[in-house]
């Protein structure tokens, strides 16, 4: 079991996906079916972790042991696929599944009045699949065909609820965003086969040059995971996706989104490493954007009168942070050995408020999904004195809006730190901006809870009560997450976000492997 794992973290939730439509007259088995078996996934991600930890990168095949099929024309055909797994894959991987189970979890009550659930979970397990086929994934092409399952499976999700115009508008367009990034991908991938004969992502690291088809690839990679992250100016699909897509899929959705981002930092830092020059000005690059990407959200988020578009926009905000870390360290890491250390740093920001993120964000829109679950509506004009209604949903809102807002000593305020830090010693103006945002940010979520939660309660919510107990399990275990990495983020540092990090930087290591592609 040991030496399959990254065959089983694909096959366990493929294998639930296909049999989730069985349960189409038991659509509550269908529910505790995905429920069981993103719990697996979880533990499966942990002992993939754990021996990552151990090993280092981990190389899985599928397929014959030598990489192509001679014919006898003298033609080759490659009959093979390849895992490499490493810190930031194992990384990705334990955030997807952590998300995919809570999703699931949370989905039990919050869809229970809903048909076609035999759909829906069957389609949140593929969702998973895909993300995790990207982040597992040392093969381009393979890269391709789990992007878009992820893409097919999120536009169905995002509109699912058809009844409504809205949530139909949402999943077209989010198709169509995702199946254009997906054909720049696969433009980008027919360049790089054609140069170089293969598809192995270490290989063609160690092959790839400043010739013109190698930047127009990497300009088409960028752009289209750039989109498919949701930043500035391609983030038009993300309010209309976040705030459509039922609550329970949210934190699914969100991990999709950053294996996206994934994608984008192991191009940038693995497959064109040796174009040394160019990328510390790309490293400039995702600077600016990171700061565009969070300043932009935030003040879009302002205005917002619905409380999960807010929401949605608050997470496009914060992927600017997560732009702005990863950005300042790979400037750096290209400008100046003597800086390196401040680098690493500044990844280490980046990569923790993924996952710091995808925990309170997840949070913050459950309870938005809580909200329009007992009151019917997201207008925060029609809510008032649900606090007293809702004690444990309005103590999950707080934890989650002190942690976006970077308050000690929650999560959020750990990452933050690190990029305001970091960011500083490049330069000051970044620190500046990224600290307004989250000021902004704060704003923001008190004008959320004033409108919602405080005064006094409104007649037409005199009987309304708590959400169902799933719902709050889900809620509580994101909030004692965002309390429990606030209070240790040594632990989590060290155990798997600088694993992560020089999983990135060691680009060498990961190289060494192209010899088997």
């Amino acid at each position: 079991m040991i030496e399959h794992l990254p065959a089983l973290m694909i096959a366990v939730p493929l294998f639930g996906a296909f049999i989730a439509p069985l349960f189409k007259k038991k659509q509550s088995i269908a529910a505790v079916w995905a429920i069981v078996i993103t719990a697996v996934t979880v533990v499966l991600s942990l002992m993939l972790m754990y021996q990552v930890r151990l090993h280092g990168i981990i190389v899985y095949v599928f397929g014959a042991d030598k990489p192509t099929l001679v014919l006898p024309s003298g033609y080759k055909v490659p009959i093979r696929i390849m895992f490499e797994i490493d810190g930031i894959g194992a990384f990705m991987a334990i955030s997807a599944t952590l998300m995919s189970f809570v999703g699931a979890l949370y989905s039990y009550s919050h869809v229970k009045a809903e048909s076609g659930l035999e759909k829906y979970y069957a389609l949140l397990l593929l969702l998973e699949v895909g993300i995790l086929g990207m982040v597992l994934t040392g093969d381009l092409f393979n890269l391709f065909v789990f992007l878009e399952i992820a893409g097919i499976a999120g536009s169905a999700l995002v509109g699912f609820r058809n009844y409504r115009g809205e949530a139909s508008e949402a999943g077209i367009k989010y198709l169509i965003v995702s199946a254009v990034a997906s054909l720049m991908v696969l433009f980008a991938i027919g360049i790089l086969y054609g140069e170089y004969g293969n598809l192995n992502l270490a290989y063609i690291s160690r092959q790839v040059s400043l010739s013109t088809l190698d930047m127009i690839a990497f300009g088409l990679l960028f752009a289209s995971f750039a989109m498919k992250c949701g930043s500035v100016p391609m983030h038009y699909w993300v309010p209309d996706a976040y705030t459509e897509v039922p609550a329970g899929i949210n934190p699914v959705l969100l991990v999709s989104t950053y294996a996206s981002l994934y994608a984008l930092f192991r191009v940038s830092f693995t497959l064109f490493a040796n174009v040394s020059i160019s990328l510390e000005r790309v490293g400039w690059i995702m600077s600016i954007l990171g700061v565009l990407t969070m300043f932009i959200g935030v003040t879009m988020a302002l205005v917002q009168k619905d409380v999960k578009r807010l929401m949605s926009y608050h997470a496009i905000s914060q992927t600017g942070y997560m732009l702005l870390g990863v950005g300042v360290g790979l400037t750096v890491l290209h400008n100046s050995d003597a800086l390196a250390e401040f680098g690493r740093t500044a990844m280490a920001g980046g990569i923790f408020h993924i996952i710091n993120h995808i925990i309170y964000k997840s949070l913050l829109l459950m309870t938005a999904g809580a909200l329009f679950y007992v009151t019917g509506t997201r207008n925060l004009n029609e809510m008032g004195g649900l606090a007293r209604k809702m004690p444990i949903t309005t103590l999950c809102f707080i934890v989650g809006a002190a942690a976006i807002s970077g308050l000690p000593p929650f999560n959020g305020f750990a990452s933050k730190f690190l990029i305001y830090e970091s960011s500083y010693r490049l330069n000051p103006l970044l620190a500046v901006f990224a600290m307004v945002t989250s000021i902004l940010t704060l704003a923001s979520f008190v004008k959320v809870f004033a409108s919602a939660f405080l005064g006094p309660p409104l007649e037409k919510f005199e009987n309304v009560r708590e959400v169902p107990r799933p719902m709050i399990v889900a809620m509580v275990i994101l909030a004692l997450l965002c309390i429990l990495f606030g209070l240790f983020p040594d632990v989590v540092l060290n155990k798997i976000v600088y694993p992560a990090v020089d999983a990135l930087i060691n680009v060498a290591q990961y190289q060494s492997w192209g010899g088997l592609a």
